[in-house]
């Protein structure tokens, strides 16, 4: 309830007017990943606090970052952050499970070191080397992740990936081709050369990561095939 005061002639009156409730906790969920570090730090106190929370990027829900822990009965970590918010929304759940399965401590600070003569190699330098893959994966502020992201932000995302990726020049320049619509040619092509990813991966459909699938995914190469974007695949 809230309470306010009015003045009367008499003195002050005391009002009492009635507040939205807070909502009954959802129900706790049945966790079949028994030894999951999720089952061990989403308790029942945890989740009667956290259950109707929403988090403001994707709207995004505790109940759908556990969906793998308590769908499946394989699972070691069982949780997926849908958006960067999931992080602090969530942060009573989402900090014990990373800093157990990292082995961290709860004030420890990433470091980065871009210094690539620190890099000390194990490859002996007379064999040939017959293939050399870098890859690098990136998450864009303002977007939900995988398991969060909206349609609409899949698309806008893809749309401003495609614009960037196809304005650059030189031994870059390329073409992106979408998934929805792909001609059959493309695809068998891009199946050939190993470079399609495809649905199918019960984990991540549990997570939420394959929802609208196959539309605002595709893939961009350059002419060479040595330079290789997917777009809005995992993370």
């Amino acid at each position: 309830a809230v309470v306010s005061t009015q003045s009367t002639g008499g003195g002050l009156v005391l009002i009492a007017r009635a507040g939205a409730a807070e909502p009954a906790p959802l129900p706790f969920p049945k966790i079949n990943s028994v030894h999951s570090l999720v089952a061990k730090h989403v308790t029942k106190d945890k989740w009667d606090k956290l259950s109707h929370v929403k988090t403001k990027t994707s709207g995004f829900t505790l109940s759908q970052a556990i969906a793998c822990a308590a769908q499946f009965d394989n699972q070691h970590v069982g949780i997926y952050a849908g958006d960067l918010d999931s992080y602090t929304d969530f942060a009573a759940v989402f900090d014990p499970i990373i800093q157990e399965y990292h082995g961290i401590s709860a004030d420890a600070k990433h470091t980065s070191d871009m210094d690539v003569s620190k890099i000390k190699g194990t490859i002996d330098p007379n064999a040939p080397v017959h293939s050399t893959r870098i890859r690098v994966g990136r998450s864009f502020n303002g977007f939900g992740l995988s398991p969060g992201i909206t349609k609409q932000q899949r698309l806008d995302l893809e749309k401003l990936l495609k614009s960037a990726l196809e304005s650059m020049e030189g031994d870059l320049k390329g073409n992106y081709y979408p998934l929805l619509g792909m001609e059959e040619k493309i695809r068998q092509q891009l199946v050939d050369d190993h470079f399609l990813f495809v649905s199918g991966d019960r984990n991540l459909i549990a997570a939420g990561m394959e929802r609208d699938w196959p539309e605002g995914r595709g893939i961009f190469h350059n002419k060479e095939k040595s330079f290789l974007v997917w777009v809005n695949e995992e993370d």
